[in-house]
């Protein structure tokens, strides 16, 4: 692996095995990421994701678990927003089988800043909180908000349903506003592929591949316009070796912006890259 995939690949898949569409059982995902880090796909793999209404589910199954482990790092999402932060923080850190790595919470329109502010003073600097902005003609000016805050933006890249997808011009936006701001974000749901593609139900996915790209070229000539290209590219081959032509210092200015995101398979993924030539293990 050269030091442009360590860096541009290394844990950016965060473990989402629990979310649709996987909906994996808490039982077999828990092995299963274990496995991964234990595997060759360590490199990659980024922490446990669980909603804060499973907590007490997660914290039964490995109370149950035989031999020893490490404490399961994990990332906690509330969907409910920022008044349910305070008791899943506390759940986390009551328990010695798990590591807080962090907090995602759900903003209602032009309610980032005070979310962003309640995550992290729960968090008190012990983790990364990240703040999903609503989607709509307030979500640009949410991104700006969050500048200074502490906290990092969520977008959510997918869903059920095809309107749950942004499209290439909405999505650019959006992370032209993180870059524009200095706003690091991740990403949730429907990058499930390494390039744009259309699904068998209809749905217009984006690529991991095409939104690391796209940040790229708003961090060097900050052209959403261009971004937006990216996000729509679906010649796979034509975009890894754009990646593989990126520097250590180029993939490290991406990943410092587009942190991760969501995967319900991290094999799957994976698998991409090593298909397109841009992953050799």
């Amino acid at each position: 692996m050269s030091d442009t995939a360590r860096t541009l690949y290394g844990a950016l898949f965060d473990d989402a095995a629990l979310f649709p569409p996987g909906n994996a059982p808490l039982g077999e995902a828990i092995p299963a990421h274990r496995d991964h880090l234990a595997s060759r796909r360590a490199p990659y793999v980024g922490p446990f994701l669980v909603a804060d209404a499973r907590l007490a589910e997660l914290r039964a199954v490995l109370s149950r678990e035989d031999g020893d482990h490490a404490a399961l790092a994990l990332v906690v999402t509330v969907p409910g927003g920022a008044q349910g932060v305070a008791a899943a923080v506390d759940a986390v850190r009551a328990d010695p089988a798990l590591t807080l790595a962090g907090v995602e919470v759900a903003s209602a329109p032009g309610a980032a800043a005070a979310t962003a502010d309640t995550v992290v003073r729960a968090l008190a600097d012990e983790a990364d909180a990240y703040v999903e902005v609503a989607r709509g003609a307030g979500a640009a000016a949410d991104v700006a908000a969050l500048a200074g805050t502490g906290a990092h933006a969520k977008f959510r890249t997918g869903g059920l349903t095809p309107q749950a997808h942004p499209d290439e011009a909405e999505l650019a936006a959006l992370m032209a506003a993180a870059v524009t701001a200095g706003v690091a974000f991740k990403c949730t749901a429907g990058l499930h592929h390494a390039v744009r593609h259309t699904t068998g139900e209809g749905f217009e996915q984006h690529g991991f591949l095409n939104v690391l790209l796209a940040t790229h070229t708003l961090l060097t000539s900050g052209d959403r316009t261009e971004a937006a290209r990216d996000l729509a590219d679906r010649d796979g081959p034509a975009l890894a070796a754009r990646a593989g032509a990126l520097t250590v210092t180029e993939a490290a200015r991406i990943r410092s912006r587009f942190r991760s995101f969501g995967t319900c398979s991290i094999a799957e993924p994976l698998e991409d890259l090593l298909v397109l030539g841009a992953l050799h293990t």
